[in-house]
């Protein structure tokens, strides 16, 4: 029997409850989820357990010693709140010790790329303002997942065989050994349906729940990164650790079409989103129409070239936010589209690896939530014993002094996890994702866009065939991407390529919510193990 193998189209219907629900890329996390608003958890509980439980059921993209952001919408206060956990780079960290070292650039791997990791704040930040149960309830289901195992399903188990392929032919010195302990069955890599175990995961987290995550800041666990940095000549220390405080942020706007899509602001690229609808929502799309989607592609690549020259930490800007997000510059941007495709000048585009997950409550709460180890399993570092791997977010530094993410100390890096929310006359419609690194913008352009333009339900809005602008003019496109349409596009100058499966192109979920009703409606990715736990 092949688990990889599946020759015929199936279908998926959207989801609908109205007593909770939870939308992520792997089941078991989202019944951790589902079981805590059973036992009397609110949207947040549910958001923090599925989280947790993530960093043990999809290790290929995120773990313990992740980023994290949050948009949380409380339907007490009619409020939408937002939790940038970004974790900035070693205060000892700078151009001038890596240049010593003979870097002109930052690595991917090892102990120079990663940044202070901010998702165990999130979770304690999240629980302490906004939860109803103690996090040692709320983290309960990710520690029995770590410790009694579970079987690998099938992305999950692809996406480990082929990073553990990767990494065994390139990741040869000792610093790398511990990730090999962990993320190895009796010294091979696991396969699809084996049971994995990682009994040093649960006891870090559950120190984590025990302390509202001080251990890992300022207890054993930050102990354990700073020997290991020492050992390897890293540079984070148990004071970068200690002095880290996630930040509670004001969510940013735009406008579209009657809705308003918000973002966490930068360090984030979710700005980029909002300024590519910023720049469309002056066409007039059509369904399935070539020239609706060159309007699309164009501007995304506009926006997606001026948020890789100006996104990084808010206050290193050299432009305001408000500028990129007015109407003056979606209708300037609009008016340099023309019937050929442009050729912006981007920075290179990578990868990503990341989880996403959505929640909702009875009483009208939900919660948008994001974590990552950027690049898949992130910088190959796992603390002995610990079962936790960090995140590369560093790698995107440059140092390039004229450049704004130019590596200073203590900064916090351009950021591509972004989660997303939607509201209208000022109510929750719901939250919304798509993750995969560089893909994330363009997949919230486009669900945006099949949501409100052409009123696709949440199911229909992820299924729909996507495409990812690549750099230069360069598009990639699903294998079934109508052929009709890649035709048309090559016709107006675009350099169409059809990729061989959907892996690229991110994986999103989507709760929306009644506002009369309180029903709940959920989609939920065919690209990968997702699915949606409901009450």
């Amino acid at each position: 029997m092949d688990l990889s193998h599946y020759p015929f189209a199936s279908k998926r219907n959207t989801v609908i409850s109205n007593r909770g629900m939870v939308a992520t890329s792997q089941p078991l996390a989202a019944q951790a989820g589902l079981d805590i608003l059973k036992k009397g958890g609110n949207a947040v509980d549910a958001a923090i357990a599925t989280a947790a439980a993530l960093t043990v059921v999809e290790p290929t993209s995120n773990g313990i010693g992740s980023d994290a952001f949050a948009l949380v919408w409380m339907k007490e206060d009619q409020q939408l709140y937002g939790l940038n956990a970004s974790g900035p780079s070693a205060k000892s960290i700078s151009k001038v010790a890596l240049t010593a070292w003979g870097l002109d650039k930052i690595p991917m791997h090892g102990v120079i790329p990663v940044t202070v990791p901010g998702a165990p704040a999130a979770w304690a930040a999240l629980s302490k303002r906004f939860g109803k149960l103690p996090l040692t309830e709320v983290l309960a289901p990710a520690i029995s997942y770590a410790e009694d195992g579970y079987p690998i399903s099938v992305t999950l188990g692809q996406n480990w065989q082929n990073a553990y392929k990767k990494f065994k032919a390139s990741l040869l010195t000792e610093e790398f050994s511990a990730w090999f302990d962990t993320f190895s069955i009796d010294g091979r890599m696991p396969e699809i349906g084996e049971v994995w175990r990682s009994p040093g995961h649960a006891d870090s987290l559950r120190k984590i729940a025990a302390t509202n995550a001080e251990a890992f800041y300022q207890g054993e666990i930050a102990d354990k990164i700073e020997a290991f940095m020492k050992q390897h000549d890293g540079f984070i220390t148990k004071d970068d650790l200690a002095s880290y405080e996630p930040e509670w942020v004001q969510p940013i706007g735009v406008h579209y079409k009657g809705y308003d899509v918000w973002e966490i602001p930068p360090n984030g690229q979710g700005i980029v989103a909002q300024m590519a609808l910023n720049i469309f929502q002056h066409a007039e799309p059509k369904w399935q129409d070539a020239d609706t989607l060159h309007k699309q592609i164009e501007a995304m690549k506009l926006a997606y070239t001026d948020g890789k020259a100006f996104v990084t930490e808010r206050a290193e800007m050299p432009v305001d936010t408000d500028i990129l997000l007015s109407k003056t510059y979606g209708e300037t941007r609009y008016a340099e589209i023309t019937d050929t495709a442009l050729t912006p000048t981007p920075y290179d585009i990578p990868k990503g690896g990341t989880v996403y997950l959505a929640t909702a409550d009875a009483e009208g709460n939900m919660v948008s939530f994001i974590q990552s180890n950027y690049m898949g399993f992130g910088s190959g570092i796992v603390i002995p014993g610990t079962g936790i791997s960090l995140q590369n977010r560093g790698y995107d530094f440059s140092l390039d002094e004229k450049h704004p993410n130019f590596l200073k100390p203590g900064k916090r890096t351009y950021h591509t996890i972004i989660p997303g929310f939607l509201t209208k006359d000022n109510e929750a419609v719901g939250p919304f994702g798509v993750m995969g690194g560089y893909m994330q913008p363009q997949g919230h352009f486009q669900v945006v866009t099949h949501t409100v333009d052409f009123a696709l339900n949440p199911q229909a809005a992820l299924d729909m065939p996507r495409w990812q602008w690549m750099g230069d003019k360069r598009i990639e496109v699903e294998p079934h991407f109508p052929n009709y349409l890649v035709q048309a596009l090559q016709r107006k100058g675009h350099d169409i390529h059809v990729a061989v499966d959907g892996g690229i192109f991110g994986r999103g979920q989507i709760i929306w919510r009644d506002q009369k009703t309180g029903v709940l409606y959920g989609g939920t990715e065919p690209r990968t193990d997702g699915t949606i736990a409901a009450w």
